[in-house]
């Protein structure tokens, strides 16, 4: 980028800064309350601040378990643009993101009653949240969007410029990522559908999963394949297999957090959530031996990833025996999800997440639609109860979640590409950007 450029760029963001600053209200929204003297306050407290530190360890996380497949030319490069992931989706989600995901606004967004953590207090519980405080709530949710945006690299790795993902992500987490929580989780219009339908995503669904394939399938279809000579995979199983736990450890608290509550909901959404994984595990295992005679352990952490995925906007509203039923089935379906979007959908999506992520909320989406039962807390299934409305309410979550995620993430792709080179030549792949941008190998013989 042109120093010309870089000091247009910041101009624009100081300019954004003190306007934002400017129209911030000085006052506390009227809804909230004080924290009470009860010790199950302090136990929420104490739950949901372990569960934030959990599922913040998912996006180095994430990068180990993307690095390890990648050429080792590149396990710096994914390292480096995770670090820059977190640093872009944290400042966003201070100035602005918590804002516009969970103050009022309208169906699609919020507004900047909250811009700069304003009225987010550590001693106020209001809002969407009735369990923890105002600032837990904001720390754990920051949490979420770090690790949504780590996944997103996961389908441009080896190709696109870490200068290119700085822009993409603060213009993303503002435009498409609060949205999307504003949508399902801050009172959108996601969660209050027309027609007496129905939506449940407990901890993530479609505002992570979903949305994280289908901002990959964007980047993907914009950048282009790798070339041929670059397309390599699984340099250090061992990193995989590392990058895994951390996920599989952290999902705990992904999950087990989401109701932001010590309570017997969380304990059943961690129980589910551990079947799933390993239902999911054993499926991807058998169905890739039929298919390829052979399982690994990339196969075998995909399969356990896939569990994972498919669980988690139904963990606080199934029952064990249909999450064993849910993991099954998500491990199939992300197998063949994944062996699709490489060998058939035309896009070279590194590091599967759409046939992760992507497949695998879709299928959780609707599972949850399925299997969601009353007497947890939830809106009736249709296998459980007979009710349709959440089913179907699901499906259109689904639909939605994919055409916006999609559409505005290209868009965003496409007018950063005008204003400078996004995507590393073929000769910049092939020496690997660790050199090329980094200078920084990962292994030094």
């Amino acid at each position: 980028m042109s120093f010309k450029k870089t000091v247009i760029i910041a101009t624009i963001a100081v300019a954004i800064v003190a306007v934002l600053l400017a129209v911030v209200p000085d006052a506390v929204s009227a809804d909230t309350h004080e924290i009470g003297e009860q010790s199950g306050d302090f136990a929420n407290m104490a739950w949901v601040a372990i569960c934030s530190a959990l599922v913040f360890i998912m996006t180095p996380g994430v990068a180990l378990f993307y690095g390890g497949m990648l050429r080792k030319q590149s396990m710096s490069s994914i390292i480096s643009q995770t670090l820059l992931g977190m640093c872009v989706m944290g400042i966003s989600w201070f100035a602005v993101g918590y804002s516009l995901a969970f103050s009022e606004g309208n169906a699609i967004i919020g507004g900047l009653d909250n811009a700069f953590f304003n009225g987010v207090s550590a001693s106020t519980i209001g809002g969407t949240n009735a369990y923890v405080p105002d600032l837990e709530f904001a720390i754990f949710q920051m949490t979420f969007a770090l690790i949504t945006a780590g996944i997103v690299l996961g389908a441009s790795a080896e190709r696109i410029r870490y200068t290119a993902v700085v822009p993409f992500l603060a213009v993303w987490s503002i435009l498409v990522y609060a949205p999307m929580a504003h949508m399902v989780w801050g009172g959108g219009f996601l969660a209050d559908l027309p027609g007496g339908l129905a939506t449940l995503d407990f901890a993530g669904g479609t505002v992570v999963h979903i949305c994280a394939g289908a901002t990959g399938m964007a980047l993907a279809l914009y950048l282009g394949k790798r070339s041929d000579r670059t397309m390599k995979r699984a340099h250090s199983t061992p990193m995989v297999f590392i990058g895994c736990f951390l996920l599989w450890f952290g999902w705990i608290g992904f999950n087990g957090g989401s109701g932001l509550a010590a309570n017997d909901q969380a304990i059943r959404a961690i129980m589910v959530s551990l079947i799933a994984s390993v239902f999911a595990m054993a499926a991807w295992a058998a169905v890739q031996y039929l298919h390829v005679g052979r399982v690994g352990v990339t196969g075998l952490s995909a399969g356990a990833v896939a569990g994972l995925v498919a669980i988690t906007p139904a963990a606080g509203f199934v029952s064990p025996l249909s999450a064993a039923i849910i993991g099954l089935v998500g491990g199939i379906v992300c197998y063949f999800g994944v062996i699709f979007m490489r060998e058939r959908s035309g896009l070279d999506d590194a590091l599967d997440v759409m046939g992760l992520h992507g497949f695998g909320g879709i299928w959780g989406a609707i599972a949850t639609g399925l299997f969601a039962e009353f007497n947890l807390g939830s809106a009736g299934g249709l296998l459980t109860t007979g009710d349709w409305q959440l089913f179907a309410g699901n499906i259109v979550a689904v639909l939605v979640t994919l055409v916006f995620c999609f559409v505005v993430s290209y868009i965003i792709i496409w007018v950063i590409g005008k204003l400078m080179r996004v995507r590393a030549t073929e000769d910049e792949e092939l020496i690997g950007q660790d050199l090329v941008e980094n200078g920084e190998p990962a292994y030094v013989m």
